[in-house]
């Protein structure tokens, strides 16, 4: 789910077809009584956290996991477990955009650029209903249909995002960003 219609109507739209977004809404009363895990604030997560999280709950493939082994369990520290939160906010975790975070553990792209693309918040904000509690208290209001304007739109961002990323990955390696290989050397110093 997300609070930004324009993002629900793209995605809504992605199979080239007019869709259908339903909209809910929860009360900031009930909402008040969610326990939050927001990993979108800055000045309590990082961009790791979220990655963490995204990879403990991906099938990864066997020869990455294999060549990835140390970072991945490096990884593990910033791991939030999630089944303690109603409702957890993050970024966008689908497979268009997966490859950001595996070329990130690949030792590929600088964690500046990373954060850059994730917390920009052009690739969209989610919000997982994680408890029982939660999806309770969600009111349905009403089904909205999609205008012919959001049919392609969902592919035309995917693809900026996309070009930008290449774009951040054909620069030459700058040795004044931080890689994830270095951020582990400094946990070791």
């Amino acid at each position: 789910m997300t609070l930004e219609l324009e993002a629900a109507k793209s995605w809504a739209c992605r199979n080239d077809s007019l869709g259908i977004v339903n909209q809910y809404r929860m009360s900031d009363s009930e909402f008040q009584k969610m326990k939050v895990l927001d990993l979108t604030d800055k000045s309590h997560y990082s961009v790791l956290h979220w990655i963490a999280i995204l990879m403990h709950f991906r099938t990864l493939d066997s020869s990455f996991k294999r060549n990835n082994r140390l970072v991945l369990e490096w990884l593990e520290k910033y791991y939030i477990d999630v089944d303690e939160y109603d409702v957890v906010i993050g970024f966008r975790a689908d497979d268009t955009y997966f490859r950001f975070p595996i070329r990130f553990i690949s030792n590929d792209l600088a964690f500046e650029d990373l954060e850059n693309v994730f917390l920009s918040g052009n690739l969209g904000i989610q919000y997982a209903f994680m408890s029982s509690k939660a999806v309770e208290a969600l009111r349905f209001e009403k089904a909205i249909e999609c205008e012919d304007s959001f049919l392609g739109h969902y592919y035309h961002s995917i693809t900026k995002a996309s070009r930008d990323f290449d774009e951040i990955l054909n620069q030459p390696r700058d040795p004044g960003k931080t890689y994830i290989l270095d951020l582990m050397r400094q946990d070791h110093e």
